[in-house]
């Protein structure tokens, strides 16, 4: 199996497939109400949007970089700001975390083979996950992916009890 066609499918897996761990990402976010999305427990740092934000933010981020431009902060921000709880701004945000991974698995489809080993645009910072294969790089957003999910439900659990 090509790289491309593996970490696409890994990817999709960890989103809408059977990954071994457990649930998938849109089967944990889908099953957050709106309530739940914007509540922030005590000793909470994000409530459950905001989390959902930054996964976005750091695909567009992810895709930006496998498309040639220098790393940097997402564009949106790290932490973008989810504003006043609403019922339909939350959906919007569950469906534009569907969308920007539909096309981030376009652009690994579609990824030049020979490129997958070659090193990313910028120096090696590990905080910004800079300095990296275009591999490592997409391996690395798809464990933000895992880890961010178990953060929403493990949220979502405390929130519902």
């Amino acid at each position: 199996m090509s790289i491309s066609k593996e970490l696409s499918h890994q990817l999709e897996n960890i989103l809408s497939g059977d990954p071994w761990y457990g649930s998938p990402v849109y089967d944990i976010v889908e099953g957050i109400s709106f309530e739940a999305a914007y509540e922030k427990p005590p000793g909470s740092v994000h409530n459950i949007a905001e989390i959902v934000l930054h996964m976005i933010a750091w695909t567009e981020e992810v895709m930006d970089r496998m498309n040639g431009l220098a790393a940097g902060i997402p564009i949106s921000g790290d932490w973008p700001e989810t504003g006043s709880p609403d019922e339909q701004k939350w959906q919007n945000y569950v469906d534009d975390l569907k969308l920007v991974n539909v096309n981030l698995v376009g652009v690994i489809q579609n990824f030049p083979p020979e490129q997958w080993s070659e090193a990313t645009n910028d120096e090696r910072d590990r905080e910004q996950g800079t300095g990296v294969t275009y591999e490592e790089l997409i391996n690395g957003l798809i464990q933000h992916h895992i880890y961010h999910s178990a953060q929403i439900a493990l949220l979502n659990r405390i929130i519902n009890g």
